[in-house]
């Protein structure tokens, strides 16, 4: 064991020594000392995995600018378009009057009959009479004369 760590040293050795000079060092330290083909494998895969070693910043860095980059593109894909939305379903609830036919959310249409402050009555069936009280908020759409055509 002593003999393995003396040759690790002097191999060591020979290679500060090697930079230094500006030669390769780690041949001709391993020639001198005269080891075997074996063990200038192992000390090759120790040097290997100590030249291979990531420093662990790197990778903090990488992996934020990973989650940065994929923030951004669920604020461009997500976020954005909805904001843009928002002011024109706003608009929509806003300008809602008496008679307009509207689609809720849920699938249900009617045309509006009564309007309050938060609510909306709507008539959803015209032999029946049967009406429905809901939250302005429910109105997912307008439905125009054009609409109309379309669908049927």
């Amino acid at each position: 064991m002593e003999a393995i760590w003396a040759e690790i040293l002097a191999q060591a050795e020979g290679e500060l020594e090697g930079q230094n000079n500006g030669e390769g060092g780690n041949q001709n330290s391993q020639q001198k000392s005269g080891e075997t083909n074996g063990t200038q494998e192992a000390d090759k895969t120790e040097e290997e995995k100590v030249e291979n070693r990531q420093n662990p910043c790197a990778l903090n860095k990488e992996f934020l600018l990973l989650m940065l980059a994929m923030f951004a593109i669920m604020y461009f894909i997500m976020i954005r378009p909805q904001k843009k939305r928002q002011p024109e379903q706003q608009k929509m609830l806003q300008a809602v009057k008496k008679n307009t036919r509207i689609r809720t959310i849920g699938g249900i249409i009617g045309t509006i009959v009564d309007l309050r402050e938060d609510e909306v009555v709507i008539k959803i069936d015209e032999t029946t009479n049967t009406k429905m009280r809901i939250a302005r908020s429910a109105i997912g759409k307008v439905i125009t004369e054009e609409d109309e055509l379309k669908s049927s």
